[in-house]
C-alpha cells in the first residue's frame, strides 16, 4: 500500500513541477503599423483652409517627421502604438510657437483618420492620405 501511495506522490509531485516549471506565455503588444512616408491632407479650419504635407518616419513604435502648410512648418515626434497615432506638432506660427497636438487611428494603408488640438483650444477633424 505504502508503494501505491509513493507512486501517487511522486506523480503529483511531477504534475506540479511540470505546471510550475512550464515557461510563461507573454502577450505582446500589437507591432505599430509603418506608416513612413509622406501624407497629405487639406480642411478647413478657424483661419481658412489649410493645406498639410506630413513627413513621418516610425522606428520601434517612436514617430518623428516633418509637418508644413501654408501656414507654416515644424518637426513633429509622437509614437505609433497598433493602429493609433499620437504626436505634437510644434510649429512656428507667425514668429510664435504653437504646439499641435494630433490623435489619430489608421484606417488603412493609405489612410489615418486624425484629430488635433490646437494649444489647447480646440481644433478640426481630417482625413491624411499617404503619398506614392
Amino acid at each position: 500500500m505504502k508503494q501505491i501511495a509513493y507512486a501517487f506522490a511522486a506523480a503529483a509531485l511531477v504534475a506540479i513541477a511540470s505546471v510550475a516549471l512550464a515557461p510563461q506565455v507573454a502577450v505582446a503588444a500589437e507591432p505599430a503599423a509603418d506608416i513612413s512616408g509622406t501624407w497629405t491632407t487639406k480642411f478647413d479650419s478657424q483661419v481658412g483652409e489649410q493645406t498639410y504635407t506630413y513627413t513621418f518616419k516610425v522606428e520601434g513604435g517612436v514617430l518623428t517627421g516633418h509637418a508644413k502648410s501654408n501656414l507654416g512648418e515644424g518637426d513633429i515626434k509622437g509614437t505609433v502604438d497598433g493602429d493609433k497615432v499620437t504626436f505634437v506638432e510644434n510649429l512656428n506660427y507667425q514668429g510664435q510657437p504653437l504646439a499641435i497636438t494630433y490623435t489619430g487611428q489608421i484606417v488603412s494603408a493609405d489612410e489615418i483618420s486624425f484629430k488635433r488640438d490646437v494649444a489647447g483650444q480646440g481644433g478640426e477633424s481630417f482625413t491624411a492620405k499617404r503619398q506614392g
